[in-house]
């Protein structure tokens, strides 16, 4: 009788345990799956306020076509790539930055073809834009920093023993965060001859 009375308990404990380590990872996992979801909103933000932004400097700048092209380009791309929480794997995570990046460096080239319009420059919906876009951008940046802590904490639980040994069992798997882009621990070379 009290073998069995001492198996039951431990029974119990165990269960108790194993319940409160997945109940853990699914609040870890949640956390990932939501910060996700704002990095997605705000980039989604920017990629709004692109064609605001495209046919107010084609007002000004109409012979930039490959300029105005190229934006779009990049924003059909880097929207089209949809990841879900759930494929946040290293090679998809390239991908999905690697789109972005392309975006990023199209606008980079719409602004610098502003500076050649300083029209353009005063007009006040091209300031607002660019006042909002910049803000979008620090957003995602924020976003993407938040995103990053939550996968951190998430892969540390998913990774440490014994939560393990629940995780594996029950398909809790390592999730890829944001990583910088290539060359950027590189400092830019500016030459002005």
């Amino acid at each position: 009788m009290k073998k069995s009375l001492v198996l039951i308990v431990v029974i119990i404990i165990a269960a108790i345990w194993g319940v409160n380590l997945y109940n853990g990872l699914v609040k870890s996992d949640e956390t990932v799956s939501n910060t996700w979801a704002n990095v997605e909103s705000d980039y989604q933000r920017r990629a709004d306020l692109i064609p605001n932004l495209v046919e107010t400097v084609k007002g000004y700048a109409a012979h930039e076509k490959e300029t105005f092209q190229a934006v779009v380009e990049a924003r059909a791309n880097a929207t089209k790539i949809q990841l879900n929480v759930d494929d946040l794997t290293e090679e998809n995570m390239k991908k999905f930055q690697a789109a972005q990046g392309e975006l990023n460096s199209a606008l980079s080239r719409l602004i610098a073809v502003s500076e050649n319009y300083p029209e353009l420059k005063a007009n006040e919906n091209f300031r607002d834009l660019q006042v909002q876009l910049e803000g979008t951008e620090n957003r995602i940046k924020e976003s993407r920093n938040k995103f990053n802590n939550a996968v951190k904490e998430y892969n540390v639980k998913v990774r440490k023993f014994p939560n393990n040994i629940v995780a594996g069992i029950m398909g809790f798997e390592k999730k890829a965060g944001f990583k910088a882009a290539e060359g950027s621990d590189q400092a830019p070379k500016v030459d002005f001859n």
